[in-house]
């Protein structure tokens, strides 16, 4: 009897598990989407919409005489891409010479940012008193406000009463008298200096989080084989790092060919033809000589050719990974 007792509760139909309500359903699915819309309304305001007036803008003749009802500006069409790529023209030459001044700007502060971080991350990998203070110290440029990292640097490149001059004329007697920092040539050496200065701490945080990611035993077997530091760096740690440097040095491009803090507090709306880089370009044809038109569409071509370098260096570095693996 017990057994079929036992039977029959093993075969008896369990009642159906009660379903939630279909409204409480939507609102469980509709909550990530809830979620994330706040964040995509400010997307929306402070970067998409600003770029499709911009683009809008740029098809429009649109100067001084516009400003109060923009609106009514006259179609351009593409005169103003015509007027900035005109190179045979005053401002078509400065364009390109602000192109060409912000290429080997942006390469130069990418390249040595990269490399004093990465060494600043290799020389704090292993443990050792007082690592933690000195890894903060590395990140105090980084911290700082950019106006006031650039401004410290102005103050510090005045001819007279600057540090840097007393530092190189009066103690390392390398100068016979104090140069000029901030207009000639020197500018742009001053602007890579500042631009590094503060570029190099980002660099050096976001290579030492990837050399976290490398497992010590790879060290470990490397030593016991007898590879030097040399070879442990080159044949375990760079490619380990691969995937991190390829995004670092994207990131940093980009960063320095957008930069206008820097420029504009070192130099002011004049800069020297030095150290005129397109963002300084884009802002004196917009906001000195009062032609939104102009400026718009030079931004629009900058944006252009910003993201062809961005397709092209990852498809180049994707094919090689690809290579690789």
């Amino acid at each position: 009897m017990a057994a079929v007792t036992e039977i029959a509760d093993a075969t008896a139909v369990k009642p159906p598990r009660a379903r939630r309500p279909l409204s409480a359903r939507l609102r469980a699915g509709a909550l990530p989407y809830l979620l994330l819309l706040p964040a995509v309304l400010f997307e929306l305001l402070v970067h998409i919409v600003p770029m499709l007036v911009g683009i809008f803008i740029s098809f429009k003749q649109l100067t001084e005489f516009f400003i109060r009802d923009w609106g009514a500006a006259p179609y351009a069409g593409l005169t103003n891409y015509r007027f900035a790529l005109d190179f045979h023209s005053a401002v078509g030459q400065q364009l390109l010479s602000s192109f060409w001044v912000t290429c080997s700007f942006s390469v130069l502060t990418v390249a040595v940012s990269w490399l004093i971080g990465l060494a600043a991350a290799l020389l704090t990998q292993e443990r050792f008193r007082g690592r933690g203070v000195l890894r903060t110290y590395f990140l105090v440029p980084y911290a700082l406000p950019a106006f006031a990292a650039a401004i410290t640097w102005e103050f510090m490149f005045q001819r007279d009463t600057g540090l840097v001059n007393r530092l190189l004329v009066d103690d390392l007697h390398l100068y016979h008298s104090a140069p000029f920092w901030l207009i000639g040539h020197n500018s742009f050496i001053a602007l890579v200096v500042t631009a590094v200065w503060r570029n190099w701490p980002f660099a050096f945080l976001v290579v030492t989080a990837g050399l976290q990611n490398i497992p010590g035993e790879l060290y470990e077997a490397a030593a016991i084989d007898g590879a030097g530091e040399w070879r442990r760096i080159r044949s375990i740690t760079m490619p380990a790092l691969r995937p991190v440097n390829q995004v670092l040095l994207l990131v940093l491009f980009l960063w320095n060919f957008n930069d206008f803090n820097t420029p504009f507090v070192l130099f002011g709306d004049v800069p020297p033809p030095q150290a005129n880089l397109l963002s300084l370009q884009i802002y004196d044809t917009s906001f000195q000589n009062w032609n939104f038109g102009s400026g718009s569409a030079m931004s629009v071509l900058l944006m252009l050719f910003l993201l062809v370098v961005t397709g092209g260096y990852l498809l180049l570095t994707d094919r090689r990974r690809k290579d690789l693996g």
